[in-house]
């Protein structure tokens, strides 16, 4: 399969996803914990059929230590019992703010505050930013058709 625009070499392309990707930088000095953040990315990724972001983000996990087992069952974590319950809070807060749509008034007030029972106003700052980010990401290489399989982690720095 063919990109059906190459970002790299479109300089409006280019210079937009620049800024897409240094917003999703800053998140990483975050204090929210690693195997957290490629959960929360991987999460949004599955949701919105983003193969690219998908192959990155398990890519990334694994290479960090992630375990197999808690990576296949991210699309089924209500039902897993490997995933402590911050790591359930933010997986259900990336759920509801990437199906933002689907229900009347965004995000339940339940499902924020469990968030805010295990993230302090940083980390929440951090992981709404992170869950706008990996949306707007995902969005442009399913709508330019993105093919997945290639990457390796570290390769864009």
């Amino acid at each position: 399969m063919d990109t059906r625009l190459d970002f790299k070499n479109n300089p409006v392309g280019a210079k937009g996803l620049k800024h897409l990707v240094s917003a999703g930088m800053v998140l990483l000095d975050s204090t929210i914990p690693a195997a957290t953040r490629e959960l929360v990315l991987l999460r949004a990724s599955q949701i919105n059929g983003c193969g690219f972001c998908v192959d990155m983000h398990t890519k990334d996990a694994t290479h960090a230590g992630e375990s197999a087992q808690r990576l296949h069952l991210v699309a089924v974590w209500r039902e897993a019992t490997v995933y402590t319950d911050a790591e359930r809070a933010a997986l259900a807060l990336v759920e509801e703010g990437t199906r933002i749509a689907d229900t009347a008034g965004g995000v339940p007030d339940d499902v924020w505050a469990e968030a805010a029972k295990h993230y302090d106003e940083d980390q929440l700052a951090a992981l709404v930013l992170m869950i706008s980010v990996i949306n707007a990401l995902n969005r442009v290489n399913v709508i330019t058709q993105q093919p997945a399989g290639d990457y390796q982690p570290g390769q864009f720095g």
